[in-house]
């Protein structure tokens, strides 16, 4: 079992180690738009005649990440790793959850509170407890399937994977949401999701 380092107080930020081909999008609005503006370029970097792709990028980015901040967001990683000829698409956002009741839960607590919301659905949704170097903290690991309608637009199934670590020193967590559209590699994806939660550490 890891024990994460004593704090007289919370940390005053945290790290984390991404793999070659993610890119990071700082959510807050004085710096989000010089951040989508930077990956865009990066991502268009010797392509000059897609403008108008280009523009569709950066305006889908712009709302993602708008959208990303309102919900307590602080960052959104997207990832462009490429599989060959493919792309892999995923993404992370993490965010600061307030404390919801008059006392904080200890994650066991939350992760019984997870289960019990989840009754019924377990074939889709798995809660659990992990270990991370950061400390305990409360996994959730879900499928949202599509509804018929929208299997005719496209529409796929997604795999997410939740990491709720508690914030040394406060009665926050952070909250780190993976979620991906390759269902048929799911198992794949989450084992990376875990493996970037694991790296999470709390600096000073």
């Amino acid at each position: 079992m890891t024990t994460p380092p004593e704090h007289d107080g919370p940390p005053s930020d945290y790290r984390l180690l991404l793999p070659d081909g993610w890119f990071r999008i700082l959510l807050d609005p004085e710096q989000r738009t010089r951040s989508v503006d930077a990956l865009v370029e990066r991502r268009f970097q010797g392509v000059d005649n897609a403008p108008h792709l280009k523009e569709e990028m950066r305006a889908d980015l712009r709302r993602r990440a708008a959208e990303a901040y309102r919900g307590g967001g602080i960052e959104l990683y997207l990832s462009f790793q490429e599989a060959g000829p493919l792309t892999v698409p995923a993404s992370l956002l993490v965010s600061l959850a307030p404390l919801r009741g008059p006392e904080p839960l200890s994650p066991h607590d939350l992760a019984a509170a997870f289960a019990k919301g989840v009754e019924g659905d377990e074939d889709d949704t798995k809660v659990s407890v992990e270990e991370l170097a950061a400390g305990a903290a409360v996994r959730v690991r879900s499928t949202t399937r599509p509804t018929e309608r929208e299997r005719r637009d496209g529409q796929r199934a997604s795999v997410a994977v939740e990491y709720h670590v508690p914030v040394p020193g406060s009665a926050q967590y952070l909250l780190l949401t993976f979620s991906t559209p390759l269902e048929p590699v799911a198992d794949a994806m989450a084992g990376l999701f875990d493996a970037i939660a694991s790296s999470l550490t709390w600096t000073e």
